[in-house]
Order: structure tokens, then C-alpha cells, then sequence
């Protein structure tokens, strides 16, 4: 892939609400900005608490709206080239995070083992069903991430929760936290029903535009 006129620069900068963040234009995934997501991440700017915990973080961009309102936050992903991108964003803005390179799942179980605890859950996980045939696999996955997500919140704690596969529809999507709420013997309150924004359009006639769910729950 080049450019089709002049220059492209390596990194950016962009500004995002409250933060600054470094774009990776070459090397990162999707230019490395995930711009979809873009207004979820702000909305997180809203909440204050003392924990906070962002999983399948990549370069910190949930986590670092977070650390503007909670004493902790934690960056987990398996990369380990994403979480040094999120470090050096969190210096640029001034603020701290705790970066943890591991696999997701194993170190979901390994909080609630040891048992601890949050205010406040990201999962934003990547396309666990890029095709149809993967779907029965990707419900399990994503079953799996929120049940254990859930059981790390405080009473009254928050999950933001996304999927952005296509192939787990809207009611998938509400019907698998149903299910993990269920066997993690907890009621999710839904706060807010978000999804993705004006410019990544949704086309009634073209139901696999409609491919990003954001949820918003309350733990009780």
C-alpha cells in the first residue's frame, strides 16, 4: 500500500475529548485509531472511581479517557508493541496506567481468583466471528469475557461492553449478556444502548453495516 500524493507521516497526533493519543498511520491496526469507537471512549469520561480496568486495551484508548476520573486503571492486552504505544500515550497526557501484557480469558479468571474487584469494566474485544461458521465459537468467546467481567464489579459497578461482529446481531448480542449475567448471579441494569457513529452509517437495507454494539450496564 502507498500513498497516492506526497508525504504520509509515520504517527499522528490526535486529539480525542479530554486526551491526546499518537496514531500509528502505517503500522497500526486500522490506522490504529479505531476511530468507531471514538465517542464511546469519550463517554467514558463521565465516570469517577477509585478502579477502573480496560481489557483488549491495544494503545490505551479507553484507559486513558478513564484515568481522567478513576485512581486506577489497568490496560490488559496480548500485545506487547500496543501496550508500549499506550504507556507513551499516558505520558503525553500526563496521566498513569498500569499496563498488563497477558491472554484476556486467563487473566479475567486470574482476578477473580484473586479476588479482585472494579468499579468500572471495558471489554472491547476484537471480531471473535469473522464468518458465519464461527459464530456458535464467537457467542462462547464473548459469553465467557463479560460473565467473568462481571463477576470482578462492585455492587453498582459499570460494564461497557462491545461487540463488533456483524455475524452476533443486536439480540445475540443482548441475549449472550442475558446469559452471562444469569451464571454469574448477578442483574445488569442497561444504562445506555450505544452503537457506532454517523460516519460509519447504518443501512436498513444492508444489515451487516450495522456491526458495532455498545453497551452500557449497571452491575447490581
Amino acid at each position: 500500500m502507498r500513498p497516492l500524493l506526497g508525504q504520509v507521516p509515520e504517527r499522528v497526533v490526535v486529539k480525542e475529548g479530554g486526551v491526546r493519543y499518537l496514531v500509528d498511520l502505517k503500522g497500526g491496526q486500522k490506522t490504529g485509531a479505531f476511530l468507531d469507537q471514538r465517542e464511546n471512549r469519550i463517554l467514558m469520561e463521565n465516570f469517577r472511581g477509585e478502579r477502573a480496568l480496560d481489557v483488549f486495551s491495544y494503545a490505551g484508548g479507553f484507559a486513558l479517557h478513564l484515568a481522567l476520573g478513576f485512581k486506577e486503571v489497568m490496560a490488559v492486552d496480548s500485545s506487547k508493541e500496543a501496550l508500549a504505544r499506550a504507556e507513551e500515550n499516558a505520558r503525553m497526557n500526563g496521566l498513569s496506567l498500569r499496563t498488563v501484557e497477558a491472554n484476556a480469558f486467563d487473566y479475567l479468571r486470574a482476578l477473580e481468583k484473586a479476588g479482585e474487584r472494579f468499579d468500572l469494566v471495558v471489554l472491547d474485544p476484537p471480531a471473535f466471528a469473522k464468518g458465519r461458521k464461527d459464530l456458535e465459537r464467537a457467542y462462547r468467546a464473548y459469553k465467557e469475557v463479560n460473565l467473568r467481567a462481571i463477576k470482578l464489579l462492585k455492587e453498582g459497578g459499570i460494564l461497557a461492553t462491545a461487540s463488533c461482529s456483524h455475524h452476533l446481531t443486536e439480540p445475540l448480542f443482548y441475549q449472550m449478556l442475558t446469559e452471562a449475567a444469569q451464571d454469574a448471579h448477578r442483574a445488569l441494569r442497561v444504562l445506555e444502548k450505544r452503537g457506532q457513529p454517523f460516519d460509519h452509517p447504518v443501512l436498513l437495507n444492508h444489515p451487516e453495516t450495522h456491526y458495532l454494539k455498545f453497551a452500557l450496564l449497571e452491575v447490581l
